[in-house]
């Protein structure tokens, strides 16, 4: 006679009928609320709208409201010395507080959108007593917003609020069920997989009454399968709890420090009932809010660190998005992130936690490396559309030749279930399980915070080290990845970026956030710059702790769902007033030292004197616009020219330029519009060469559909979609001192565009100086150049040095690689001649054939409806040179076109006769050698130097301070482990770079 066939439905069924049978309701809780637009804190809980008694079912608020719920109640009588719960769903995120207003639990409503294969991300169990009198007390707070975890509204109704009686055997016996089926389904066919399933088939039959004398029979007909264990393990899984927050994406900031609150006291309410748990969190700032809004929080918190059951991650501020963030700033994420864990912990961390982020820019090992950061966990290149990358665990090659061990955990989530099916993948799907023993696992609900739930903590006690499946220990992360490390000259090399192959989109979307994120970065750049000068000049003195607070909130906003442009409108409403407020910061503390210095350096002639600063390592021969009158200035590197404003203008008339509604031309270039005010033809009259293939057309406005895009991604087929080009509405043109320029208004759609197209007197470029009225919905703005140059490569600008990209779709790598990153140009040279794409705010670019394609905006109706509508105004440029862009210096004309001459006034001229009219405090002797940044040094003893070889060869240089030191020491970029470098001041100091080496030098004074 055949076995009885096991059914898993019914087994599925079966375990759902124990999972019915945990709680008991024995009475309800009386429900108050008060409710507010924004967050109050716990002494103001009474000070919102008094909603009275509410019951499951009544309507307490709507989206991103904000309630402090009062619950109250008796235990009966009947629940004596049983286990009594509470189970409490406001239909949001609550966060429950003891008598002083310090969280200790946090609850997120069950029915929050997710991948529920990761498990249902619901907590509503409050723990009361595991042996009740029978006449307990329950008086509590919580403090609830009204959205789910991913920022959705779900009704905003009070779903449950219950005293229950909680059976702790039929608890243990659901998970002992849960564990064994998922099992046995995710097992080959095998006696294992049989026996598992008869011994659940066994218990189903006999457990005709959920009762707890039952309910123990069941647990003990199953501890033998669950006590069987693996022989010599050949795969080891590490497992340690997360919580990805995202610091802003689909709700405000200002809620997710209250997701913060909500998790961390979930995570530490865990940790007591689990001695074995292990938790990480990374992001400095979350760990400053939580200090600066929940400071009793913030001490239970640091007394688990430094217990060693909570693990810092991440060494960076936020985590950032690292394509479109400058290189600097991704210095300083580390810097301020390590300053803070030194200071409020005693301790730096050694990995880069960013398993989130869109992209890896190839500059990053590098800057790693020398910020102490040995590893990298990350998990985003799981999503690739096209291609698998090849490892979960590698070397990571920058293209300066560091390398940084990078681990993909394999379950291809940081939200892992912890589940049995979860270390099944985990073996099965490790790409390096041949040459190493060992694999992460990230357990935890994130995205929204939450984290860990006694679900996954109940999986992994008994899935520690259990028949079937490869056994798990909780611990830290840089445990692994130390042990990892042991292995590292058996895993591969990958060299260059790690590309993602989705979320394109974000290189343009919320152009506005972009722009102001570039013009921070560079006035930044300048503040210290001019600091650093006024103070050595002028004796004033360095504003070290506003820089710090204004380039913290600058990182924040570089968070990878603030500047990749991908959340809701409230973040950018917030982020773009507060922009606003940072940069007319920046600029006034640069205009005080500017102008400090200006009034030292007037000269004795009659008349207004102007000082001219440049802050870039070469000397510029430019025009401005000063008080009205054009001037051509030439002002050394890194320094300052003086000039009389009274000397008359230059010119007011510049020979050589020509403008008509057809045509413009200088000395170098001639331009000649199509009738549609697309360019038909440029020619470079100096090499005698027309840039412009025959029938084509460059600087073309296209119009693409962009409907089924988001703020990610836009359709990989948008050009093969119906698209429009922007219809020429007017023309006009007109010489400006040195500028000929022809203004052209398009029409489309709602949407109006201004472009001046400028040539000025002496220069290469092509100006396209640009203001939108942008009204359109799911549609994308590019601008695209077909150039008579021959490579199979185009050359991009990204952080310390440049990337070689492939022009063509040869492969699947290729195909997918549709849109790239850069950040001041990009380029397509021959041996002997290219032409460049500069952009002052742009960086989305794409590179086919011989053609150059800019990304100017994008409007996706979600998660923001009304992304990039409303005014733009921004410029981009086309550059024509002799030689490859290396002979033709390319990234000079980068920085050019971002970084402007500052003028000003020194006032009435004075007495002095000793007047330095031309001075120079900081150069480089080599063209391909870039000073980044001057600032000063961290501990106030001196000031800091960073340079970076832009060309990519070795390199020898001489660098030239014109300020007096004492000496120069050669740091990190945490401005530590310090060797001396031979230098006397009024010399050179000798410096030799390898290709796209990055220098960070101290100067003491």
């Amino acid at each position: 006679m055949p076995y009885e066939a096991i059914q898993p439905e019914r087994l599925e069924q079966f375990k759902r009928q124990i999972e019915a049978h945990i709680y008991t309701k024995a009475a309800p809780l009386s429900v108050d609320a008060f409710v507010t637009r924004e967050p109050v804190p716990y002494t103001e809980r009474e000070s919102g709208t008094h909603l009275g008694s509410i019951q499951p079912g009544d309507k307490w608020g709507g989206l991103w409201d904000c309630a402090w719920f009062h619950f109250k109640g008796n235990v009966p009588s009947e629940a004596a010395g049983k286990k009594v719960v509470l189970l409490i769903d406001v239909n949001g995120e609550l966060c429950l507080v003891d008598l002083e207003g310090v969280p200790v639990q946090g609850l997120t409503n069950i029915n929050s959108e997710f991948d529920l294969s990761l498990g249902l991300p619901g907590k509503r169990v409050v723990p009361v007593t595991d042996f009740a009198d029978g006449d307990e007390i329950i008086d509590l707070w919580g403090d609830a917003g009204c959205n789910d975890l991913f920022g959705r509204y779900q009704s905003g109704t009070l779903r449950e609020a219950e005293i229950a009686v909680c059976c702790e055997t039929m608890r243990q016996l659901y998970f002992d069920v849960e564990v064994l089926l998922e099992l046995a389904l995710h097992l080959d066919p095998s006696s294992r997989r049989s026996q598992i399933l008869q011994a659940l088939y066994d218990v189903s039959l006999t457990m005709n009454v959920f009762d707890e004398e039952h309910a123990a029979s069941a647990r003990e007909r199953l501890a033998p399968e669950l006590q069987k264990r693996g022989g010599d393990p050949t795969l080891t899984v590490s497992a340690i709890g997360h919580a990805h927050i995202d610091l802003a994406w689909l709700w405000p900031i200002r809620e997710t420090i209250r997701k913060g609150a909500r998790t961390f006291s979930t995570v530490l309410h865990m940790m007591e009932r689990y001695p074995d748990y292990r938790f990480g969190a990374s992001q400095p700032q979350l760990y400053q809010w939580m200090k600066e809004h929940y400071p009793r929080l913030y001490d239970r918190i640091k007394a688990r660190i430094s217990e060693g059951r909570w693990e810092i991650q991440g060494a960076m501020w936020v985590e950032p998005d690292s394509n479109v963030s400058g290189g600097e700033a991704l210095i300083r994420q580390v810097l301020y992130g390590q300053q803070f864990y030194e200071q409020e912990f005693g301790k730096r961390v050694r990995m880069l936690w960013v398993p989130d982020i869109f992209g890896y820019t190839a500059a990053l090992p590098q800057i790693l490396r020398k910020l102490g950061i040995d590893y990298m966990v990350t998990q985003k290149l799981s999503w690739n559309n096209t291609n698998d990358y090849p490892h979960h665990t590698f070397l990571w090659e920058g293209i300066d030749g560091s390398k940084v061990l990078t681990h993909l955990p394999p379950e291809d989530t940081y939200n892992s279930p912890a589940a049995p099916r979860s270390l099944v993948k985990i073996e099965k799907e490790y790409l390096d399980k041949a040459v190493s023993d060992c694999a992460l696992m990230l357990f935890g609900i994130g995205d929204g915070g939450g984290g860990p739930g006694e679900e996954h903590l109940e999986r992994l006690g008994r899935e520690r080290n259990l028949l079937g499946l490869p056994p798990v220990v909780q611990e830290l992360s840089i445990d692994f990845l130390d042990r990892l490390n042991i292995r590292a000259d058996r895993y591969k090399t990958w060299r260059g970026e790690l590309y993602l192959e989705k979320h394109q989109g974000t290189l343009t979307t919320q152009a506005k956030n972009k722009k102001y994120n570039r013009r921070m970065e560079k006035a930044l750049r300048e503040l210290e710059f001019a600091a650093v000068l006024a103070e050595s000049r002028c004796n004033i003195a360095y504003p070290q702790r506003e820089l710090d607070e204004i380039w913290k909130e600058v990182l924040l906003y570089q968070f990878h769902d603030i500047l990749p442009g991908s959340s809701i409108k409230r973040v950018y409403d917030e982020s773009i007033a507060r922009y606003e407020v940072l940069l007319e910061r920046t600029e006034q503390l640069i205009r005080e030292r500017y102008a400090a210095l200006a009034a030292r350096a007037c000269f004795p002639e009659s008349g207004e004197a102007a000082i001219v600063f440049n802050s870039l390592p070469w000397e510029r021969n430019e025009w401005l616009l000063i008080a009205g009158e054009w001037k051509q200035v030439s002002v050394p590197a890194m320094g300052y020219s003086v000039m009389n404003c009274n000397a008359g203008s230059t010119a007011t008339v510049v020979s050589g330029l020509s403008a008509e509604p057809g045509r413009l031309e200088n000395e170098w270039l001639r331009i000649e519009f199509l009738t549609d005010g697309t360019i038909g033809s440029l020619y470079d009259n100096a090499a005698g060469r027309e840039l412009i293939p025959p029938g084509s057309a460059a600087n073309r406005l296209i119009i693409y559909d962009d409907k089924d895009g988001d703020a990610w991604d836009f359709p990989a087929d948008y050009r093969s979609r119906l698209s429009e080009q922007a219809l020429l509405r007017d023309t006009r043109a007109y010489v400006d001192g040195p500028e000929a320029i022809v203004e052209q208004t398009y029409l489309f759609g709602q949407s109006r565009l201004v472009q001046r197209i400028v040539l000025a007197a002496g220069s290469r470029r092509a100006e396209f100086r640009t203001q939108v009225e942008w009204r359109e919905s799911d549609k994308m703005l590019r601008a695209a150049f077909p150039l008579d140059i021959a490579t199979d490569q185009v050359n991009c600008d990204i952080q310390f040095g440049y990337l070689k990209r492939p022009t063509h779709r040869n492969t699947s790598w290729d195909y997918a690689r549709d849109e790239i990153c850069a950040h001041h140009w990009i380029d397509l040279s021959e041996s002997q001649y290219g032409a460049a794409l500069l952009s002052d705010s742009k960086y989305g670019f794409r590179a086919s054939g011989n053609e150059l394609d800019i990304n100017l905006l994008r409007s996706p109706a979600y998660p923001d409806p009304e992304a990039d509508r409303g005014t733009h105004e921004f410029a981009y440029a086309l550059m024509p040179h002799t030689g490859d862009f290396v002979q033709a210096q390319v990234y000079k004309a980068g920085y050019e076109f971002n970084v402007p001459l500052r003028p000003y006034f020194a006032g009435k001229s004075g007495t002095n006769q000793n007047v330095d009219y031309r001075r120079t405090f900081f150069s480089i002797d080599h063209p391909g050698v870039m000073i980044e940044a001057v600032k000063k040094s961290e501990d106030g003893s001196g000031l800091i130097i960073r340079l970076y070889e832009a060309f990519g060869g070795r390199t020898k240089a001489g660098l030239h301070v014109g300020l007096p030191f004492s000496r120069i020491e050669s740091v990190n970029m945490m401005e530590d482990q310090a060797e001396a470098i031979a230098a006397e001041p009024g010399e050179p100091v000798a410096l030799t770079f390898s290709a796209f080496e990055i220098k960070t030098l101290k100067v003491m004074f």
